[in-house]
């Protein structure tokens, strides 16, 4: 019997699961340094009307997320034939240069046009996923998708904090820069530390998409995932560009605008980093579909009371609430993508789910701009509330009907 190799001294998925989570980790932290004060930022490169400054804002944020959507399965069709660690080096490395050259930015076209070109190259959490999901044991995928997760919650959370602190003190482009130069060091420990058995697929044997949605148990599941995977990033990126407009609203022209907008943007990263493990474990004992459900029927709530908050602090509060759901749902969908996904075309389906996530970082910021502009911040979060709403009789509709109706109809012409 073949033994598992040992790195480092513990088994090789461990140590990959360990130094994918400091990728996750950083890169969560080189995007929440910096988005939560994109705005902020971009008010700095010119002179702009509320109006267009929202539109720039959600377009400085949705760009990367379009350009991601764009080429995600083209990435993930490679990553089948070439693997996913290399596809981790492409995204680590092109995005240490896009951030830093943000930074340098002498006008908001060559921000968007930066963050645009770090879309086109993105990727190092789902492949990170990928690598994760496929060699952790199926009995503690679970666990091992919970923790991964926890790496991007965690620098999500410490992010705002770290970047409001810099901001306040160094002004907005030193952020881009140390996010940069952190980047640097994800690409170096992803190179010499993270070990994958791949063994690639001609691209004479891979499988049509269309013979592998056939085959699998619950098709309409997997699209309710993908749909899942954009309305939850749509309802956790709509108000992004915009919270720290918001909590300037809020103040009322007091207190330190850059620290406070860290400190809320963090709330929903600390009790995702909590509630994340406990979450992982619970999947693994009661299955993700259970776990998913719940998770979207308490976002849902969470999001009503959001409209209605006159200071900061209830506002913190009910963005903690939200961090809770967010450490059921995304370890859930991962999960349920994890479980049901054939080995010949694991990459490509997780390329769609983050195609999905992408369009939904691109929906979310748009529509939030375009509201935020015509009736107030407040109608964001009315928005989020029906979004998640829709996604909970998704999963439910799902649940009941498994196969759609032309997949019905080819089984029972071939019996």
């Amino acid at each position: 019997m073949q033994t598992e190799k040992h790195y480092l001294g513990g088994a090789k998925w461990i140590q990959n699961l360990w130094v994918l989570w400091f990728g996750n980790f950083i890169t969560g932290l080189e995007f929440s340094m910096t988005m939560p004060f994109m705005a902020l930022f971009i008010d700095t490169l010119g002179h702009f009307n509320n109006w267009s400054l929202n539109l720039l804002s959600g377009a400085a944020f949705a760009i990367t997320f379009l350009a991601k959507a764009i080429v995600s399965p083209m990435w993930g069709k490679l990553a089948d034939r070439k693997g996913r660690k290399l596809m981790c080096l492409r995204a680590s490395g092109v995005m240490m240069f896009t951030v830093i050259f943000t930074g340098m930015a002498p006008n908001v076209w060559w921000v968007i046009f930066l963050r645009g070109l770090q879309g086109c190259f993105s990727g190092y959490v789902n492949n990170a996923n990928a690598i994760v999901a496929t060699e952790a044991p199926h009995d503690r995928s679970g666990k091992a998708m919970g923790t991964l997760a926890t790496g991007n919650v965690t620098g999500t959370l410490l992010g705002p904090l770290f970047g409001g602190f810099i901001a306040g003190i160094f002004g907005y482009r030193a952020t881009f820069y140390i996010a940069g130069t952190l980047m640097f060091f994800v690409f170096l420990s992803t190179l010499f530390l993270v070990h994958e058995d791949f063994k690639p697929i001609a691209a004479a044997k891979m499988r049509s998409m269309k013979t592998i949605i056939r085959q699998l148990k619950s098709p309409n599941m997997l699209l309710g995932i993908f749909i899942t995977t954009l309305i939850i990033q749509a309802s956790a990126t709509s108000i992004t560009p915009f919270i720290s407009l918001f909590i300037r609203q809020l103040l009322h022209g007091q207190g330190n605008l850059a620290l406070v907008s860290g400190v809320i943007s963090a709330m929903p990263g600390i009790a995702t980093l909590i509630a994340a493990q406990p979450l992982g474990n619970l999947i693994d004992r009661i299955g993700a579909v259970k776990v998913l459900t719940w998770g979207l029927a308490f976002a849902t709530i969470c999001f009503i009371p959001q409209i209605f908050v006159t200071n900061v602090w209830q506002l913190g509060f009910l963005r903690l609430l939200v961090g809770i759901s967010d450490a059921a749902l995304l370890p859930a969908v991962q999960t349920l993508m994890a479980l049901n996904t054939p080995a010949d075309a694991f990459d490509r389906i997780f390329s769609y789910n983050q195609s999905f996530q992408a369009m939904g970082s691109v929906v979310g910021p748009m529509i939030g701009a375009v509201i935020a502009s015509v009736i107030g911040y407040r109608g964001v979060f009315a928005m989020t509330a029906i979004f998640e709403f829709c996604n909970l009789l998704l999963i439910w509709y799902d649940q009941k009907h498994p196969y759609p109706n032309w997949i019905k109809k080819r089984i029972a012409n071939e019996n």
